[in-house]
């Protein structure tokens, strides 16, 4: 075989190393930065759903760590991270919810067949409240201080991995701090 007749193959092998390297087939890979990091949470200004209990700002600062989820019935990974949200909940973790460009019958279907983690919920329909957050697709989950701080982002659902190596430390880490 010809050396020139290699040359794709090794700019293959080259392509494939690089993409390796940087972690894009091997998970997660490195986290977006977020410029909310150490900063007030944005104000909540979402509607709310029917018969749940309205999210409002307030909540944000109430002096509890609290969980900031954003998600919608139509996001599959949302469905397999709800779960770990539930056992959260069920450990006395303040979550609340905002409903990412979706139906509110839809979003109450989803919180009828999958529980509600939820203390509140706000609805952002058109997904503008979300652009404060900096939030580029669901799920999205922020911890939150007592005093409204965002201590992290995870632009992920949270998963058992997720949630034992990035979400718990952080929480428990705050809690100290709180």
């Amino acid at each position: 075989m010809s050396k020139l007749m290699m040359v794709p193959f090794v700019v293959f092998a080259g392509i494939v190393g690089i993409i390796l390297g940087q972690g894009l087939l091997g998970g997660q890979g490195p986290e977006l930065p977020s410029a909310f990091i150490g900063r007030p949470a944005p104000e909540i200004n979402v509607s709310g759903i029917n018969s749940l209990v309205p999210l409002n700002d307030a909540m944000l600062r109430d002096g509890e760590v609290k969980i900031v989820n954003f998600w919608a019935s139509w996001c599959a990974p949302c469905r397999v991270e709800h779960p770990n949200l539930t056992a959260l909940a069920g450990e006395g973790v303040p979550i609340y919810g905002i409903n990412y460009k979706d139906l509110d019958q839809s979003a109450l279907s989803f919180l009828d067949s999958l529980g509600d983690p939820y203390l509140a919920v706000g609805s952002d329909p058109r997904g503008f409240h979300a652009i404060d957050w900096g939030v580029y697709g669901v799920p999205e989950t922020f911890l939150i201080d007592g005093d409204g701080t965002i201590l992290l982002r995870m632009a992920a659902p949270v998963t058992q991995r997720e949630l034992a190596n990035r979400l718990r430390p952080a929480l428990e880490a705050a809690r100290r701090a709180n």
